[in-house]
C-alpha cells in the first residue's frame, strides 16, 4: 500500500487547522493544502487573531471553511471544527505545517484497511533543512506492544499536527479536554482512545512538513506542557505510577520560575482533577508503563525553554 496510490480528489479526509496571529504562515500552509491532489476540505479555526488573519483567509482562500469562536480556544478549537466534519477521517495541521502530496490518501487507506486503528501518525520533516524531526526516531522505535497486524509501530500518544484520526473515535472519546487548552494535550486523548479499545500507529511512508514558526512563546508553552503532563498523570495513571512520574518531574525539570509556575498551576487544578480522576485499566496501564523510560530520554519532553 504505497503513498499516493490512486489519483484525483479523495473525499475521505478533512483537514483542520487551528491558528492565532500567524497570518502569513497560515496562508503559506493553506496554499500547500490547496495544491494537494486529494483536494481535501479545509476548516480553519481562528483563535481570536489580531493580525487580520480571518480577512486574509476569506480573501485568499474563499473555499476554506473559517470558524471564528471569538476567543482563544487553544486545542479545543479542533473540537469545534470536528463538529463540522462530514468525512470519516480528520487530519490535523498546524499553521506552520502541511501534509505532503499523497499522505492524506495514504492515511485514509490505512484507516480503511485497519478498523482497529483510531489514527495514524506521519513522519515529520523539518523545513527548510529537510531533515527528520528528532521525534520521528522515537515514533519509529516505540516500545508499546501492539498487534503484529498493525501497519506500523504501535504508539502510546500522537502529535496532532502529524496525525489523521477516525472521526467516530475522536467524538466518542470526547476530543481534546478543555482544561488542558494547549500543550501536550494529545496524551490524554490518546489514553482515552486506548481505554475505548483503539490503537494508534506510526506510518513511516506518510510525510508532514513542519517549518517551525518564530512567533511562539517557548516559556509559556513549557509551563502549559508541564502543567498538562501533571494533570494527565493524575487524571489517568494509577497511584503508584502517578507518584513515580510526579517525583521524577520534580527532580528533573529546570529549577526556575517557569517550573514553579507549572507546578503551582497544576496544584491549583487538583480539586477538578481528583473529581474527574479515572485510572486506566491494567491492560492500558501496561502500555503506558512501557513508555516511561522512553519519555525520560525524549528530547520532546525536556520541559526547557
Amino acid at each position: 500500500m504505497g503513498v499516493g496510490d490512486g489519483a484525483g480528489a479523495d473525499p475521505r479526509v478533512t483537514v483542520v487547522v487551528i491558528t492565532r496571529d500567524r497570518r502569513d504562515e497560515l496562508l503559506r500552509t493553506l496554499g500547500r493544502l490547496a495544491g494537494l491532489p486529494e483536494r481535501p476540505r479545509v476548516i480553519v479555526v481562528d483563535n481570536a487573531s489580531g493580525d487580520g488573519t480571518a480577512a486574509a483567509v476569506r480573501a485568499a482562500h474563499p473555499a476554506v471553511t473559517l470558524l471564528e469562536p471569538g476567543r482563544n480556544t487553544g486545542a479545543v478549537g479542533r473540537n469545534l471544527a470536528v463538529r463540522q466534519v462530514t468525512t470519516p477521517y480528520v487530519a490535523f495541521c498546524d499553521d506552520d505545517s502541511w501534509w505532503a502530496p499523497g499522505a492524506l490518501r495514504g492515511a485514509a487507506d490505512r484507516l480503511d484497511a485497519y478498523p482497529e486503528l483510531a489514527g495514524v501518525v506521519a513522519r515529520i520533516v523539518v523545513e527548510p533543512e529537510g531533515v527528520e524531526d528528532p521525534v520521528v526516531e522515537e515514533l519509529r522505535s516505540s516500545p508499546v506492544p501492539g498487534p503484529d497486524r498493525l501497519p506500523g509501530p504501535a504508539l502510546g500518544s500522537f502529535l496532532a499536527a502529524a496525525t489523521c484520526l477516525r472521526v467516530s473515535a475522536f467524538r466518542a472519546a470526547g476530543g481534546f479536554h478543555p482544561r488542558l487548552w494547549l500543550g501536550g494535550e494529545e496524551e490524554l486523548l490518546a489514553t482515552d482512545l486506548a481505554v475505548d479499545g483503539w490503537w494508534l500507529a506510526f506510518a513511516e511512508q506518510l510525510t508532514v512538513h513542519h517549518a517551525p514558526s518564530r512567533v511562539r512563546d517557548a516559556t509559556g508553552r513549557r509551563v502549559d506542557g508541564l502543567r498538562n503532563t501533571l494533570w494527565y498523570t493524575w487524571l489517568r495513571r494509577p497511584l503508584p505510577a502517578a507518584l513515580r512520574r510526579t517525583w521524577y518531574l520534580a527532580r528533573s525539570v529546570p529549577r526556575d520560575a517557569a517550573s514553579v509556575r507549572a507546578f503551582t498551576r497544576a496544584l491549583a487544578g487538583l480539586p477538578w482533577v481528583l473529581a474527574e480522576r479515572r485510572p486506566v485499566p491494567a491492560g492500558v496501564e501496561a502500555r503506558l508503563a512501557c513508555l516511561e523510560e522512553a519519555q525520560r530520554a525524549s528530547t520532546a519532553r525536556r520541559y526547557v525553554g
